[in-house]
């Protein structure tokens, strides 16, 4: 398998921009697809780079830009539900969970099957499984069952052979990077509140950086080794959500009084933001989702020979005063 063309779905997002960035410097010729082009400007000027405005939950639409693509890369996702599924935790409902996280899964494999593409890259999440505490960890847990099953298992690192789809899963941490919706969140916050109740303060990440997130897509492609594979990605150490509050509190230079909240209170203040008008920065879902620990029982694989990047090697960098206010209406979505 010699893969020269890459279709990407999400190549417009925070992940996805350096994805298409580093996919484009090692040579690929990459198609991205985007439901309005404005949000690719980053990376439309890229020679190498053609983004197409369409419906990706389109599966003609998906059948027809594929077409002559030797691999598909899916980084869709999403954090939270506007359209919220019926019947609790059941995935019988048709939320945004359901029809980004496992529909569009499902589509994808399918235009791969009947558009000829054989190499597929799925960004899944660390913990997602259809027993996951949260609706956003189930479903992605759904749709990555739903890739592992179409695609080829390579137990024995051997080519692929025949009309199998060679799937490779990643499933990281949360990811930091210069255009971060997690650091850079309370960043925006520690600026604006003299005061900042923290929910969830004990929950602990293993946060990963976006670069190294991305080289290792990149890395994977041609790699017959990771045919079939499932790669947490996690950076090199752990912190509980107050100590890496704390750590963006230090390198801001802004002293706030941080407030840790008990789990009632936690939950209390996920359900009155999950209420408010306008964008939402915490649900009930997420509080579910950090009832697990993010973090990975395992180092960065070696497969990809990365040496991950610390959290206090790249963070200072953007975390300028330059960044602070934007950082916080990115996060809101503004």
């Amino acid at each position: 398998m010699n893969i020269k063309k890459v279709c990407v779905l999400g190549g417009s997002g925070f992940v996805g921009t350096h994805v298409v960035n580093k996919l484009e410097m090692a040579g690929y010729s990459v198609r991205v697809l985007t439901r309005k082009r404005e949000h690719a400007k980053n990376i439309f000027v890229l020679p190498s780079v053609e983004v197409i405005e369409a419906d990706i939950f389109d599966p003609s639409a998906l059948s027809r830009y594929f077409s002559g693509m030797d691999a598909v890369i899916n980084l869709v996702g999403i954090l939270h539900e506007k359209k919220v599924a019926k019947g609790g935790k059941s995935m019988a409902g048709h939320g945004d969970f359901h029809e980004v996280h496992v529909e569009l899964p499902r589509k994808i494999v399918q235009a791969c099957a009947t558009s000829g593409v054989r190499r597929l890259l799925h960004m899944s999440a660390l913990n997602a499984g259809p027993n996951g505490p949260s609706k956003y960890l189930r479903s992605k847990g759904l749709g990555e069952s739903l890739v592992r099953e179409a695609g080829v298992q390579n137990r024995e690192h051997e080519p692929v052979h025949g009309s199998g789809l060679a799937v490779t899963v990643f499933r990281p941490s949360v990811i930091f990077g210069r255009e971060d919706s997690f650091i850079n969140l309370f960043a925006g916050l520690l600026k604006i509140v003299p005061v900042l109740p923290l929910a969830n303060p004990d929950a602990k990440f293993q946060p990963v950086f976006v670069g190294d997130v991305a080289q290792a897509f990149v890395a994977s492609l041609n790699n017959q080794a990771a045919f079939g594979r499932v790669y947490d990605l996690c950076g090199p150490s752990v912190y509980t959500l107050r100590e890496l509050v704390d750590l963006v509190s230090r390198m801001t230079g802004r002293n706030r009084q941080i407030i840790n909240l008990c789990p009632q209170l936690s939950y209390l203040m996920a359900l009155m933001m999950e209420w408010m008008p306008g964008p939402k920065l915490m649900t009930r879902d997420n509080y579910d989702s950090m009832q697990v620990d993010a973090v990975c029982d395992c180092e960065f694989p070696k497969i990809f020979d990365i040496k991950p990047s610390t959290l206090e090697s790249v963070v200072p960098d953007y975390l300028s005063p330059a960044h602070h206010y934007h950082g916080f209406r990115s996060a809101a979505g503004r």
